[in-house]
């Protein structure tokens, strides 16, 4: 079967990387979760003092941009890569809820996008890769072959999120998860540099009501059906 880009974007709390980590996993793709990437910046920005809850020091992260490395390795148990920032693992510490409601504002740092599209763009040239994020479709990969844009009710992201936090300890209400949820969408869909917009072709998924088996198995029937035309 000939490789394709599957590119995924849509608003947060979707499940954008669980259905992406399915679907890598079923056909042997490399994925790679763009909002992790985000959210390590974030991280660092947050560890470095840049940025609080009344202040961002843009210009100090830009110039701290070259001292940023990424990594994406493979946890065998996990059946998945974790994020590594300077050879540091943050794959836990990047999803807490305090990374969360800073990352949507780095994200909209123009020369933090093109640091990690540029990144992004070059981890794909080969194919056979499933990349989620926000302007996955629109930016990264323009030319992916198919592009699924996936949404949910606010409310019922945030009850998915909040289930999450709390089954892994994290001490939050549902009340700032619901707002967490609502601050970043109004974040990605208003930023100057590259606001999250559905792609012209790109197929909406609204998986409200959806559970990840049949999530995973209408996203697979769109990839077998494009396949056999290539």
């Amino acid at each position: 079967m000939k490789k394709i880009t599957i590119a995924i974007d849509g608003f947060s709390s979707t499940g954008k990387s669980t259905l992406a980590k399915q679907l890598a996993n079923h056909l042997g793709y490399v994925y790679v979760d763009t909002g992790a990437m985000y959210r390590a910046v974030a991280l660092y920005a947050m560890q470095n003092g840049y940025i609080g809850s009344d202040f961002f020091d843009k210009d100090s992260l830009i110039k701290s941009l070259p001292l940023i490395k990424l990594q994406f390795k493979y946890n065998a148990d996990l059946g998945y890569a974790e994020m590594y920032l300077n050879d540091v693992n943050v794959e836990t510490v990047i999803r807490t809820i305090e990374v969360s409601g800073f990352v949507s504002k780095v994200a909209e740092v123009s020369e933090v996008r093109a640091k990690l599209v540029e990144q992004q763009q070059e981890m794909g040239k080969d194919k056979g890769i499933v990349m989620d994020g926000r302007d996955i479709c629109t930016v990264v990969f323009p030319d992916a072959e198919l592009k699924i844009f996936m949404t949910a009710s606010a409310a019922t992201r945030a009850q998915r999120r909040y289930d999450e936090l709390v089954e892994k300890g994290d001490a939050v209400t549902y009340e700032e998860v619901l707002k967490n949820v609502e601050d970043r969408d109004y974040i990605d869909t208003h930023r100057d540099d590259s606001p999250l917009v559905i792609a012209d072709d790109a197929i909406e998924i609204d998986n409200s009501h959806l559970s990840r088996k049949e999530q995973f198995e209408v996203v697979l029937e769109l990839i077998n059906e494009l396949t056999k035309t290539l």
